[in-house]
């Protein structure tokens, strides 16, 4: 496996942390949400970072071409249902 298809699994990686942040109240404040941004920001970054080596490197690979959409769509999806259950959307 390849490093951008690695990037693209570890955003989904990302994704039911980001949620967990997002939503579960653990008792650390306001500190939940912005770690949540954060893991979002990093997960986003991973999604720039996959694609440019990607192609820099000729490493482009079927799974890549399926997974990394789908991982995106996952992730801003996950953020739009939980901004909604959060009444912010």
């Amino acid at each position: 496996m390849n490093l951008p298809n690695k990037l693209t699994l570890f955003r989904v990686i990302l994704i039911p942390f980001f949620v967990f942040f997002l939503l579960a109240d653990i008792g650390i404040g306001k500190a939940g949400p912005i770690v949540a941004l954060i893991i979002f920001i990093a997960a986003s970054l991973t999604d720039m970072l996959d694609g440019k080596i990607a192609r820099k490197y000729n490493l482009v690979t079927n799974f890549g071409k399926f997974m990394d959409p789908l991982a995106d769509k996952l992730l801003v999806c996950s953020a739009l249902i939980c901004l909604t259950d959060l009444n912010i959307v």
